[in-house]
């Protein structure tokens, strides 16, 4: 069985000393090294499989090479491409992920923190902070994705959520609504907050006000269908409805089979997000697309670039997103007009 790949074959495969070798593979030192040769060193890391000895460094360093990463929700299809965008980001550092699970229960993200903290992680990224801080404060190696602070006092990488809902409104009015609805993520979330935001003044540039808002209290498919309920319960008001993200839009989906009406037929929907599978409903969802394994791979490099630089001002970094058309929207009806 062969051996495992060594730091001192990769410095002869780079032609460089073992010692530039280790400072170009470590995150913390790799500015020491110039740019090409730290790239020279890194081809030949992963042409050998090398994979630097973690725990070794950790007794040398006191630090370890593991990153904690935190979602809400396992379930939601948005994550897995995050995550991977994290785990390769980290990899090419030599760093590993570690995943955690909340479910949206703050009791057990606070013992899973802790229990990550216990373990002396080199860092964290979190989706699951609120907009009034992050759970661990704005500790330098700590960076948010998919959601940012109020005070912008912790890195942050999100997806341009106020130019997608521009479009999503500038969609609908285009297709003759003008009773749009909404059904609004958590308020107590960035992205929750500023799609709302954003709703309220894209139809206010076309000289229109919402016809109702529900404020969910999660981003689930039931909190979907329990807003889609409330808010037609007139069944005379919007003729469209733009949901908080894709996970609302399914649930407003179920609520709209249950009270009789069509989609888009009788109410056009929207969501947020493009998640894996949204295109296979039926009707296929118009939704906002982001870039989800980019948001996970700038976070894992964000965070890297602030163990190197843990006195460096936190980044807010917004990634641009794409309108997606499909089958979900239509034409007003006549009798909506």
């Amino acid at each position: 069985m062969d051996k495992p790949a060594t730091i001192k074959d990769v410095a002869e495969l780079a032609r460089v000393h073992a010692a530039t070798a280790s400072r170009a593979l470590n995150p913390q030192t790799r500015d020491k090294v110039s740019p090409r040769t730290a790239a020279r060193i890194v081809e030949a890391a992963r042409t050998l499989g090398y994979s630097p000895n973690s725990a070794a460094r950790s007794l040398r360093t006191r630090t370890s090479s593991v990153v904690g990463v935190v979602i809400p929700d396992l379930r939601n299809p948005v994550f897995p491409p995050i995550v991977r965008g994290v785990e390769d980001g980290l990899r090419e550092a030599g760093y590993l992920a570690l995943l955690g699970n909340t479910d949206g229960d703050v009791e057990r993200e606070r013992d899973l923190l802790a229990t990550m903290r216990g373990q002396q992680l080199a860092g964290f990224i979190l989706a699951t902070s609120k907009r009034d801080g992050a759970p661990l404060g704005p500790d330098s190696s700590v960076v948010l994705v998919n959601r940012r602070t109020d005070a912008g006092d912790i890195a942050s990488v999100v997806a341009d959520s106020a130019a997608g809902v521009h479009a999503l409104v500038n969609l609908l009015v285009s297709q003759g609504h003008t009773r749009i609805g909404h059904l609004a993520g958590p308020q107590d979330t960035s992205t929750g907050v500023e799609r709302y935001r954003a709703l309220l003044d894209g139809l206010s540039t076309h000289g229109l006000a919402p016809s109702g808002v529900e404020f969910c209290p999660a981003y689930s498919e039931e909190a979907g269908y329990d807003a889609t309920l409330a808010l037609l319960a007139d069944r005379t008001s919007a003729t469209a409805i733009v949901a908080g993200n894709d996970m609302i839009a399914l649930g407003c989906y179920r609520a709209l089979a249950e009270l009789g009406l069509r989609c888009p037929e009788d109410v056009s929907v929207t969501g947020f997000n493009d998640m894996p599978f949204v295109d296979k409903q039926r009707p296929p969802l118009t939704t906002v697309r982001i870039p989800h394994y980019g948001i996970g791979y700038e976070a894992a490099r964000l965070l890297l670039e602030r163990i190197a630089n843990p006195t460096s001002p936190p980044k807010r970094i917004v990634l641009p997103v794409e309108l997606i058309p499909r089958a979900s929207v239509a034409r007003v009806p006549l009798s909506g007009n």
